[in-house]
């Protein structure tokens, strides 16, 4: 990960791009991406998604929308001076906590309803 984000910090840094980094503008172009992504998902039910996917061109597209995020994101990590991957891991025990394997598989509830429902032994 953090070669990654050298090899991303030296691409940005070799074309003097570091002065339209600003953390408000990496956050936007994250949406942005964000956004784009969507696209190959909008207005389709699950039969076109499955068909858009199965394509090449489509998968290579969506991969390169995808990649788009990710570098924003490191690039945003390393104007912040965050440890990308260590925020991750702490996310994931956190969400180890707050989604528990007895309670959270199968349902797609938020973990405040999951609380709930593990407390009234309710599923929904």
């Amino acid at each position: 990960m953090r070669d990654l984000q050298r090899r991303v910090a030296a691409f940005r840094d070799a074309r003097d791009w570091r002065r339209f980094h600003a953390p408000k503008d990496l956050a936007i172009s994250i949406a942005l991406e964000a956004a784009e992504l969507l696209e190959h998902f909008q207005w389709k039910d699950a039969a076109a998604v499955a068909a858009h996917l199965h394509r090449r061109r489509s998968r290579e597209a969506l991969a390169a929308e995808m990649a788009d995020v990710l570098l924003l994101l490191l690039s945003l990590a390393d104007v912040l001076g965050v440890d990308l991957k260590g925020a991750a891991l702490r996310k994931l025990r956190v969400n180890a906590r707050r989604y528990p394997v007895a309670r959270a598989r199968g349902t797609a509830l938020k973990y405040r309803a999951l609380r709930r429902a593990g407390r009234t032994g309710g599923t929904r």
